[in-house]
């Protein structure tokens, strides 16, 4: 197949979970397929398109400046979205020469499948009618979990704006989408439901169980870990959660408790929990997040935010690492609460399953050897890239027919 993948995004340097979905599986359909990947151009360093032929036959790249959340140039778009009906957090991500360019290539190249890869790159098309969407997230279920989970009314109406919008956006996508492809049989659900969507279908989420395997002993980093990258919301929110209710209570029964937060640019607010506690570790950027979790006892995943599926949490059973994680923080996975993983939802039952599983290293070992055999029996790249390969190539079908 001659496919167009289009994501505002180079896929390397490799810090989020969508990119490291997107890039695994790109890897494996290059293989067989001819790849068009359609970008933004990459504002700083060369490793982007330097390494973009890892995935992509052919590049092609388009101007766009996306605005650091820091800058003021983003907070005069913050005052702008207030008043388009584009939520924010698609209009910053929009060019209209990339939207033209687009469908040059579309009309010029005559793609057998035309992938959307993120909901951010949907104004990209002039329609969807021939476009498989592939959503990682229910983008409107991620803002409205930030706009009740919000601390201050002010904060709280602006998600909820963004949320409305977002929903009449991610609705019209859905429904106009040749497909949509959802990480998650929740999703489908969640998108059939809400959005009225009827051409769904879904992979699962995968990992790389020999590059994450250990190998002997390793260097202790901390008891507990929390891997994900520190300015993205939903993070953001589940680390100041899990310090400001959860860890005082883990520190009641073992104050010598330490925590690794390990991830790509960490807020203010996220580095002045680690200032004002030395048993805190805050790491921002690493080259490899695998002896963070080699050296831990347990990985944690304490979100109260999210959408689609979190690749953190199959890291951490690829690595051999039990979890304790939110039931929203594992949502869309097929797991099983007291043998692959735990859920708690409350600061109390967090804690105790914490607690629980440092003070048993047999528990440990037991839920880790479990949780690998689950994810090694139908999770590998191989297997989720297949399942893909095989539902775009359906999708194709019906189009042409």
């Amino acid at each position: 197949m001659k496919i167009l993948w289009v994501n505002p995004n180079f896929l390397h340097p490799t810090n989020k979970g969508g990119q490291i979905r997107t890039l695994e599986m790109l890897k494996r359909l290059k293989a067989r397929h001819e790849i068009h990947y359609a970008t933004f151009e990459a504002p700083h360093g060369s490793e982007g398109p330097a390494r973009a032929h890892e995935y992509a036959t052919r590049l092609h790249t388009f101007p766009h400046r996306i605005h650091s959340k820091r800058s003021p140039r983003f907070l005069l778009e913050l005052a702008a979205g207030l008043f388009s009906e584009m939520p924010l957090a698609i209009s910053r991500f929009y060019s209209a020469p990339m939207k033209t360019a687009v469908a040059e290539l579309i009309r010029s190249e005559r793609f057998d499948v035309q992938i959307c890869d993120f909901l951010v790159s949907a104004p990209h098309f002039l329609s969807l009618s021939d476009v498989i969407l592939f959503q990682h997230n229910v983008e409107t279920m991620l803002w409205r979990r930030h706009a009740d989970t919000a601390a201050d009314p002010l904060r709280k109406r602006y998600f909820d704006l963004q949320a409305r919008r977002m929903f009449r956006y991610e609705r019209r996508a859905c429904r106009e989408a040749a497909k949509v492809i959802a990480v998650s049989e929740a999703d489908v659900t969640t998108m059939r439901s809400l959005f009225g969507a009827t051409r769904l279908d879904f992979v699962g989420t995968g990992v790389d169980l020999e590059y994450f395997a250990s190998a002997g002993d390793h260097p202790r980093s901390a008891d507990l870990v929390f891997v994900g990258s520190m300015d993205w919301l939903p993070n953001i929110d589940g680390v100041k959660w899990f310090v400001g209710e959860i860890l005082p209570l883990i520190r009641a029964k073992r104050p010598d408790v330490s925590v690794a937060i390990v991830g790509r640019s960490p807020q203010p607010e996220i580095t002045a929990l680690a200032a004002n506690d030395p048993r805190i570790t805050l790491t921002g950027t690493v080259p490899d997040i695998r002896p963070y979790l080699w050296g831990s006892s347990v990985s944690i995943v304490p979100l109260r935010i999210g959408g689609g599926t979190r690749l953190k949490i199959y890291e951490s059973m690829a690595a051999g690492v039990p979890v304790v994680s939110t039931v929203i923080g594992a949502e869309g996975l097929p797991v099983s609460d007291g043998r692959t993983i735990l859920l708690r939802d409350s600061p109390t039952a967090f804690a105790a399953g914490c607690l629980d599983l440092l003070a048993n290293a047999s528990d440990r070992t037991l839920m880790a050897r479990a949780a690998w055999e689950f994810v090694a029996e139908s999770f590998s790249w191989e297997q989720v890239t297949a399942d893909f390969e095989r539902k775009i190539s359906n999708a194709n079908a019906k189009c042409s027919g």
